[in-house]
């Protein structure tokens, strides 16, 4: 849980809108920043034991890449069958090798708490198709993201914040769940830390980093509260359905103007 400290400094902002480019330099210290905790270390271990196919993929050229990033991030054992399996277990966040050119294909993933996706769905695909979901990401940001990575800069990581709003403090969620229903006091913000790093003049790494705070503690930060409303309020028809449905948003705008 993330508790109160993410309302201090919201990943929404002042209102920021729900898709832009965010990312801003860190220093390489602060990159991985956190040890895996033993709840994460367990979550990842048993769907990697018990449904790999679920949360690993890998494009059958991706070996170069998994291999230069277990130098990044030192990886002793070999485990799996493919090592960014492995590497992932040394970290809290979850990973995707992504080719830094060309169609910036995403090469190979570890990814045991995604929000609304599926590895398999996305191995192989260029960045932009797999925006394509949201057909208005790809139309605000689509360009710059694919220039970005393009044009970053060897090992110097950039970070930038993503949320969404669940009924549960669930991790794995492969697929959009079902129309939220009852009371948002009962609701969680889920935060994304995430990270690109070009870790090789062909391969860059994009991490996501998930916790969790009880919607209802927004309550005591009136900053947070008001950008959270403004962020809700600038989505278009692709934000919204992305986000979980009109409905959904609606219930959020009329619980936070109460």
């Amino acid at each position: 849980m993330a508790g109160n400290n993410l309302f201090l400094a919201p990943p929404w902002g002042d209102g920021y809108t729900k898709y832009r480019l965010g990312l801003n330099p860190i220093h390489e210290e602060n990159w991985f920043n956190k040890s895996i905790s033993k709840e994460i270390f367990e979550h990842k271990f048993n769907l990697l034991n018990n449904n790999y196919n679920e949360v690993v993929a890998a494009t059958e050229d991706s070996l170069q890449a998994q291999q230069i990033l277990a130098k990044h991030i030192p990886t002793q054992k070999c485990d799996y069958p493919d090592p960014i399996a492995d590497t992932s277990l040394l970290v809290p966040d979850d990973l995707c090798l992504i080719e830094a050119n060309g169609k910036q294909r995403m090469l190979a993933a570890s990814v045991c708490s995604p929000s609304y996706w599926n590895v398999q769905d996305k191995i192989g695909k260029s960045l932009y198709d797999v925006h394509a979901p949201v057909k208005s990401l790809n139309e605000k940001i689509g360009f710059n993201i694919g220039r970005f990575i393009e044009r970053a800069p060897l090992l110097q990581p950039f970070e930038r914040e993503n949320w969404l709003i669940h009924a549960d403090t669930k991790r794995l969620h492969l697929a959009e769940e079902p129309e939220i229903a009852g009371n948002p006091d009962n609701w969680f913000v889920r935060s994304e830390r995430e990270t690109i790093c070009k870790i090789h003049d062909d391969y860059s790494l994009f991490t996501i980093r998930v916790s969790f705070a009880p919607l209802n503690e927004i309550h005591a930060y009136e900053d947070a509260k008001a950008g959270m409303l403004k962020s809700l309020k600038t989505m278009d028809k692709d934000e919204i359905n992305y986000f979980g449905g009109a409905k959904k948003v609606k219930t959020l705008i009329e619980y936070l103007d109460s």
